[in-house]
């Protein structure tokens, strides 16, 4: 096969081996998502992605399923194999016992226990291994992962819903249902591939959510070994409003309620009431954001966080710089001036304007879908 034929091969390849990772999506974290295919002599002779954490890796899996002998093969995978011993062996000792002769990866590893040491070792049991082909979409496919392994940060990303003009609710708070069918299912999806789910006490307040994963609403299956991932849910809560029989503490999964150390009285009557409280640092008298992702993605090991709130939360997460990307599905209706703004955002002039970089814009049922990048913004106080 010739070079141009080849390359064309090694990217068809590739491209399966994104597709396998991606069936991840909704059950491996805090692990990334990672597919790879077995080739030889331009025939696949075994596939593989891993499915969760603790489970077998996605190099495992395609050696487990390999219909043919996979010595000599060539390995494409979507994420350097690891190197280190952790709940599994090392990938890269597992295709070395396998005997391939070529390794192609997409991206390296960012985790710095892994971080080249895994293509180096391949290297060093003379594999031939490259590097770099179709980095940009495997770094999409992982970019929470990418984030919390370079910055210490999840990936935080707001769902935020309006009519036309701009609005949420109605000035007495009624807001179900602005968002179509369509919308509401892809909301679903969003939380599925999310390790949190952070909200605010106005929330949990005004709309009393469960913020939970419904599968009958994903339209993809999940792996049958374990059912449905609930990310853990966070309020937001300085003061310690939140009642004890709100909706939002009643779901399976984890429910952590954000407070000051100052909670006092409040802080008892819900422990008392076996509520799941986190004490977070202030910044002026409210929870300091910034340190609850950061506890998130130390504590937690969570790659994407998603925001679903009020405007206030998602306002002081804008102003704060802490937004990575903005999910805003429109609906074809207007609620009118009296109407709740999309975000509590205080601004007084046009040098003041939030501009933002649309990434894409898609049709969704009846309502459109754009996902934004917002600018770099400076810190602001934190939230109630």
């Amino acid at each position: 096969m010739g070079g141009v034929a080849c390359a064309i091969a090694d990217r068809e390849y590739m491209a399966q081996a994104l597709r396998l990772a991606a069936r991840g999506r909704y059950t491996t974290a805090p692990n990334p998502r990672v597919g790879c295919v077995l080739v030889v002599d331009g025939t696949v002779i075994g596939e593989g992605w891993h499915r969760r954490a603790g489970g077998p890796h996605a190099e495992v899996d395609a050696l487990h399923n390999a219909t043919a002998a996979v010595e000599g093969a060539t390995a494409y995978v979507s994420l350097e194999p690891c190197s280190h011993q952790g709940r599994t062996p090392p990938c890269a000792d597992a295709l070395i016992a396998a005997g391939v002769g070529r390794v192609v990866v997409a991206m390296e590893d960012p985790n710095p226990a892994v971080c080249g040491n895994g293509m180096a070792r391949l290297r060093g049991a003379g594999i031939e291994v490259s590097s770099g082909l179709l980095q940009e979409q495997a770094e999409a496919l992982n970019r929470g992962y990418i984030s919390r392994m370079k910055t210490g940060m999840p990936f935080v990303f707001a769902k935020l819903a309006s009519s036309l003009d701009g609005r949420t609710a109605m000035a007495n708070g009624e807001s179900r249902w602005i968002t179509g069918p369509a919308s509401r299912s892809q909301v679903q999806r969003l939380r599925a591939a999310s390790c949190a789910i952070v909200t605010g006490v106005g929330t949990v307040l005004h709309d009393n959510p469960s913020l939970t994963v419904r599968g009958d609403d994903l339209g993809e299956a999940y792996p049958d070994d374990g059912g449905i991932r609930q990310p853990l849910r966070v309020v937001v809560d300085s003061s310690l409003r939140t009642p004890s029989d709100a909706r939002i503490l009643q779901q399976a999964g984890e429910t952590v309620v954000v407070g000051l150390p100052e909670g006092g009285a409040r802080y008892s009557g819900l422990a008392d009431r076996g509520t799941n409280i986190l004490t977070m640092r202030a910044q002026g008298e409210r929870v300091d954001l910034r340190a609850l992702l950061q506890w998130l993605a130390r504590e937690r090991a969570c790659n994407e966080v998603m925001v679903e709130s009020g405007p206030t939360l998602a306002g002081a997460l804008l102003q704060a710089g802490l937004l990575d990307e903005l999910h805003l599905f429109v609906a074809p209706t207007l609620l009118g001036s009296s109407a709740r703004p999309l975000l509590q955002l205080p601004l007084d002039h046009m040098g003041q304007q939030q501009r933002l970089k649309i990434e894409d814009v898609r049709c969704v049922g009846e309502d459109w879908w754009i996902r934004a990048t917002p600018p770099e913004a400076a810190e602001s106080p934190g939230i109630s």
